[in-house]
């Protein structure tokens, strides 16, 4: 809510708790609570109270008050030939009694004793609550007299929608118009829910100040906060009048210690209210309390039940999966849960969507703001406050979606940014007024005064969604908790794997590095031998003979080479990173003059003016772009001339290099193989090599924290590159 302007506030902060008098229908004497001494008497007993006359019933209803005890009744006492009804209660350090003149006893006919015959048993019956309010307001209207009873329920930003009513001729209905929240400043709701039933008889009262008789006291230090007669603030009174209201009663509708609501009666004419009936107005509205207290219970329950099933099925399918978060936008069932028309997982960089939604962008921008609430659950219904482009149906852009209204998201990783959203469109509301509640100071005298009309005025709401209820915004909590374990058993998991990985990996490179070294040899041999038959009996060997022989030299030194890269490649993996920061203008500088040979063919060399440092072993980063232009210089032989650039990589955690050629391509759907261990997409004959290269690279690339990639297409070139992180982002 917007704060309350300059003479609003003046208004909150007034001090109706200690007002300084009395309303006139009674009478008031404050005791000291230790020894009973007179402190205080209001100005209409006809003289200063003598508490000796009082002493043969005065000293036992002072025994029965308990400190911090709403008032008690202390039954009937006579005074000055009449009868009174005496109710008392203990404030700080003094005993307040209130007296008012007593009506005929109705025993068993008495007003509670009739709520429990007629009105309970139709009470249980009521199927909803404004139609248990509307038995409320028609009972209360009953018992009082009063012309007009109704009964309205506080919102969440305390305006008061009126649910019940119930009203003789020539009263004004209210029934579906809201009130202001400023009408009742914050203290009077305050003393609402302490003091749960008011009364004002008169509205054109005079009130009757109270007399202090002992010095230490004034009467504005006396709290009368739980007074019944207690005087009420002048600007209350002018708004009675205002509404035509002579004669008021409020009852306070309290569920689980909160303000839910007001059951208020009206009059045009004075009308006070007995004691006992007053007591049977507030058993009425404590069982009405009960009764909201108790389906609202129900229905929650009711409602909790039905999204823990669904919250179930969400994390029953994602166990049965992969159990990545993306998932879980596969799941229709998952705008069930919030009651959403639309729902996103975003994964850092990464977002999927579900049913209607915002485009990609906005979600993403719509996670970062939320992330800086620091909040593992954040709701709003009122999205245009927080990113007002989220709320707007605009998509000129270009950029599509659909615009939203309300967000719930729970955030899955304190370290990530893993957020999973729910979305609700814009329901437009339109909403009656009981007046318009813009309340103003008067022109006329500068003096603020409450305001003056109530007839019907009525305002749309837009920007808002449906309100996210309890119930959902504890499954959503839910959800999260069993995301969460998810994704740490699956963690834990993958941790075991990668232990059991490295092992494993460990004895393979021990056993490749071993049968590589072993190898060596026998192939040297059997390619020293065949040179030794044919240089020592070439006169005796047929062409067939040397042919065969010809062709065995070959096997053996290609299986040579083979060994070797696979020597090369068991030691890469074995090797220590000695990192450093690489100056990649000079290495590719050196490499491009190494492998431009004299007398080759035409290449075009195109190397980016500004190549960016890298941070990395300096060796095993030679190895790495050495291979990368040599697969270029390969294949692009055919080409004429053959162009191959190298191309600069920056971002902000990081740098890399990128290698085009123009040569012979490949299909995209065999990029996944390119680098493995011995895997061609080209014949031998056509291309050299062992297929152990680019799996050198992309080992070497992963042991610095880095990734490779590379695209294609047939005939028309392919792309390599990779990425190392900064030095910042070094583990």
């Amino acid at each position: 809510m917007d704060p309350l302007p300059f003479e609003l506030a003046e208004c909150a902060n007034e001090p109706i708790r200690v007002p300084g008098g009395i309303q006139p229908h009674g009478r008031l004497v404050a005791l000291a609570a230790d020894d009973g001494r007179l402190v205080a008497f209001s100005e209409n007993w006809p003289a200063a109270p003598s508490l000796d006359a009082w002493s043969g019933w005065l000293p036992a209803r002072l025994a029965a008050l308990r400190p911090g005890e709403a008032p008690a009744p202390l039954g009937t006492v006579a005074l000055e030939g009449r009868r009174w009804d005496l109710t008392g209660h203990r404030v700080d350090a003094l005993a307040l009694l209130e007296f008012e003149p007593a009506a005929e006893p109705l025993g068993l006919q008495a007003p509670v004793y009739d709520l429990a015959r007629r009105f309970l048993p139709r009470l249980q019956e009521a199927p909803s609550v404004p139609a248990l309010l509307a038995l409320a307001t028609e009972e209360l209207k009953r018992l009082t007299g009063f012309g007009r009873c109704l009964a309205y329920r506080f919102d969440d930003e305390g305006h008061g929608e009126v649910l019940a009513e119930s009203l003789d001729a020539g009263y004004d209905a209210y029934l579906a118009h809201r009130f202001p929240a400023s009408d009742i400043p914050p203290q009077a709701r305050q003393l609402y829910l302490l003091n749960q039933i008011r009364l004002i008889p008169d509205a054109n009262y005079r009130p009757v100040p109270l007399r202090c008789v002992d010095a230490r006291w004034r009467p504005t230090d006396i709290d009368l906060s739980w007074a019944a007669l207690r005087s009420v603030s002048p600007l209350h009174l002018e708004y009675m009048r205002n509404m035509g209201t002579l004669a008021s009663m409020s009852v306070s509708i309290v569920v689980r210690g909160r303000l839910w609501g007001l059951i208020s009666c009206h009059d045009h004419a004075p009308r006070p209210v007995s004691f006992e009936t007053r007591v049977a107005c507030e058993h009425l509205a404590r069982l009405v309390s009960l009764q909201i207290e108790a389906r609202e219970d129900n229905a929650e329950v009711a409602t909790r039940l039905e999204l823990r099933q669904i919250t179930l099925e969400i994390v029953s399918h994602l166990a049965e999966s992969d159990a990545t978060l993306r998932r879980i936008a596969e799941e229709p069932v998952l705008l069930r849960l919030a009651r959403a028309a639309g729902a996103a997982v975003v994964l850092d960089a990464e977002c999927w969507t579900l049913g209607a939604c915002p485009p990609a962008p906005r979600i993403q921008e719509l996670t970062k703001r939320i992330a800086l609430h620091g909040r593992e659950l954040f709701h709003t219904d009122r999205l245009s406050e927080l990113l007002p482009e989220m709320a707007s149906g605009d998509t000129a852009s270009g950029e599509g979606g659909h615009a939203a209204a309300g967000v719930l998201a729970i955030s899955i990783s304190q370290v990530h940014r893993h957020w999973i959203l729910w979305f609700r469109p814009e329901v437009v509301q339109t909403v009656r007024w009981a007046g318009n509640p813009r309340k103003t100071v008067s022109a006329d005298d500068g003096r603020l005064h409450p305001r003056r009309s109530f007839e019907s005025w009525q305002e749309q709401l837009r920007g808002r969604s449906l309100p996210w209820t309890g119930g959902e915004l504890a499954a959503a909590m839910e959800l999260r908790q069993a995301l969460i374990g998810i994704v740490l058993r699956r963690a834990e998991e993958m941790a075991e794997f990668a232990t059991e990985l490295g092992r494993v990996n460990k004895e393979l490179e021990a056993f490749s590095y071993t049968v590589s070294h072993d190898l060596r040899a026998p192939m040297r041999h059997i390619a020293g031998y065949v040179d030794l038959v044919l240089d020592s009996d070439d006169a005796q060997l047929g062409e067939r003979s040397r042919r065969y022989l010809t062709h065995v030299k070959e096997a053996a030194t290609y299986a040579g080479r083979l060994v070797d890269a696979l020597l090369d490649f068991s030691r890469m993996g074995r090797a220590a990173l000695k990192r450093s920061e690489i100056d990649t203008n000079l290495m590719v500088a050196e490499l491009v003059r190494e492998l431009s040979q004299p007398g080759e063919r035409p290449v075009r060399w195109q190397v980016a003016p500004s190549l960016p440092a890298l941070w990395g072993d300096p060796l095993l980063m030679q190895v790495v772009v050495r291979n990368l232009l040599g697969n270029a210089l390969k294949y692009s032989r055919g080409r004429d001339p053959a162009v191959i650039e190298v191309l600069p990589l920056r971002r902000p955690d990081g740098a890399g290099l990128e290698v085009r050629d123009n040569g012979v391509g490949f299909q995209m759907k065999y990029v996944d193989k390119l680098f493995g261990v011995f895997q061609r997409l080209h014949p031998a004959e056509e291309f050299e090599g062992t297929g152990i290269g680019l799996a050198n690279v992309r080992r070497i690339v992963e042991r610095h924290g880095g990734s490779v990639w590379a695209r294609g297409e047939p005939g028309h070139g392919a792309t390599f590159g990779f990425f190392l992180p900064s030095r910042a982002q070094e583990p």
